[in-house]
């Protein structure tokens, strides 16, 4: 009964019972032998009483010890008291540095409804609390920085992944949504595609029902629903719970992307599949992506997982934009990558001579652009993607340093660009003939990206609009 809540129920029921026969403290503590003060302490969840000695208060107020053990409050007016003892001694109430209120026999119960009123927002605000960008930024930073230590490797979701593809059945070849139906069946899921789900939810998981909402199958690039019903099984399997912040948010996002990478390219094929490339001295993103019949990044992204790990071979991937901005990386190879103050990459620009924004100059850009670049981190051999969504033109790198480049396709590529960034000179500062010729008689209209006014997602599931997905569930339910 150590936890100070029960012994807080405790005290409450043993006062109850003592009321209810009319006892006062001393005379109740006559009757089992210990001080009135004594057992004010006790009434008061300030002292753990001995069985002994409750088994006495029982026998004299007529009342079974497992009715004083109940959990239950024992009236309305003791449940608030309760309630309200919990949330004073919250660390969220302590950071405000306010003295707690104490409760009289004369306070009514109105007036704690009240308080607990004030005391449930402000741990409904406390569990909205958005990360400031700042914050936001250092913790994807230190994420980032945590699994580079780790060569992108999680050899726990590894193991979840095989044992549970050989528990569906699966051996090789390219995962199918069959089986993937099957994975979800045996964890008590139904994978079941609407086309009125939430705009802020990419899946909706009913914990109640055993369902598992996805969109449509038939919506352009419905491949990746697959991994979308993956990464929703993932947060059951691997035992998430609501974030408790921004941090934990993001942990929790790169592990279910993980799973479901493990998944769609299991750990056992994909490098039998990998090494027999690089005996070959033909590793390609293509051929890998092909093989398991998942998009060009998600190849791209497991080769981060693999290639350290079971080849000795270390990488670079980037995601950029048509502006040469990050939104995805991972590097453990040295490539000096731009970084802000606080050492955050996403949003950065990368230089213009990177493969990463030079593919986008290629005619026939279908194939991969293949490119050396010397940097001052040292020389790289790069293979660039480019590819157009609703939100406009991205490109997908994975590289390697210039020895490790023997083993890939595209390594005779003539290709070659120098690289000085940061140095301002490179590509950031405009030649001098031509900022000479147009400085101060141009006016561009800036266009500015809606991020830059868009507040970090909140939420218990950041971002999730919750009368949404409720309102959603009610019509499904």
């Amino acid at each position: 009964m150590a936890p100070s809540l029960e012994l807080a129920t405790l005290g409450h029921r043993i006062r109850h019972v003592r009321l209810e026969h009319g006892f006062t403290l001393d005379e109740l503590g006559a009757l089992v032998g210990v001080a009135g003060s004594q057992l004010s302490l006790i009434e008061n969840g300030k002292r753990e009483p001995k069985l002994s000695l409750l088994q006495q208060i029982a026998r004299a107020t007529s009342t079974e010890v497992s009715e004083l053990l109940s959990e239950e409050p024992p009236n309305r007016r003791a449940a608030l008291e309760i309630e309200l003892e919990r949330a004073q001694g919250s660390p969220v109430f302590h950071q405000l540095g306010i003295a707690p209120v104490r409760v009289s026999k004369g306070m009514s119960d109105d007036t704690i409804e009240s308080i607990l009123g004030l005391h449930r927002e402000l741990q409904r605000r406390e569990r909205e609390a958005i990360a400031t960008p700042e914050e936001a930024r250092r913790a994807n930073t230190e994420l980032r920085l945590r699994m580079r230590a780790a060569d992108n490797y999680l050899p726990e979701i590894e193991k979840l992944a095989e044992k549970q593809l050989k528990a569906a059945g699966h051996t090789s070849g390219a995962l199918t949504h069959r089986t993937v139906s099957i994975m979800a069946e045996q964890l008590g899921f139904e994978l079941i595609y609407v086309d009125d789900l939430p705009h802020s939810a990419r899946s909706v998981t009913d914990l109640e029902n055993g369902r598992i909402y996805l969109p449509p199958a038939s919506i352009p690039g419905g491949h990746g629903l697959r991994s979308m019903a993956l990464q929703a099984m993932a947060h059951r399997l691997l035992g998430h719970r609501p974030p408790t912040d921004y941090a934990d948010f993001l942990q929790q996002r790169l592990e279910i992307n993980y799973y479901a990478g493990c998944c769609l390219t299991p750990e056992g094929n994909a490098v039998a599949f990998l090494h027999q490339a690089k005996k070959d001295r033909n590793l390609a993103v293509e051929d890998f992506r092909d093989a398991f019949g998942v998009t060009h990044e998600a190849a791209g992204m497991r080769m981060t997982n693999l290639l350290t790990r079971h080849l000795g071979i270390r990488l670079h991937f980037l995601r950029t934009d048509g502006s040469g901005a990050i939104s995805r990386v991972y590097e453990n190879d040295g490539l000096p990558l731009p970084t802000d103050v606080t050492g955050a990459v996403e949003g950065q620009r990368v230089c213009r001579r990177w493969s990463a924004r030079a593919a986008f100059d290629e005619k026939n850009r279908t194939t991969e652009h293949y490119q050396y670049t010397d940097t001052p981190g040292g020389t790289f051999w790069c293979s660039t993607q480019t590819g157009t969504t609703a939100e406009g033109d991205f490109s997908i790198t994975v590289g390697v340093p210039f020895d490790d480049a023997r083993w890939f396709r595209g390594r005779e590529t003539q290709t070659r660009e120098t690289s000085r960034c940061p140095d301002e000179s490179c590509c950031r500062r405009p030649p001098a003939d031509s900022a000479a010729r147009w400085s101060g008689k141009a006016w561009p209209s800036a266009r500015v990206h809606r991020h830059m006014f868009s507040p970090l997602p909140r939420g218990d599931f950041p971002g999730v609009d919750d009368t949404e997905v409720f309102a959603f569930l009610d019509r499904h339910a």
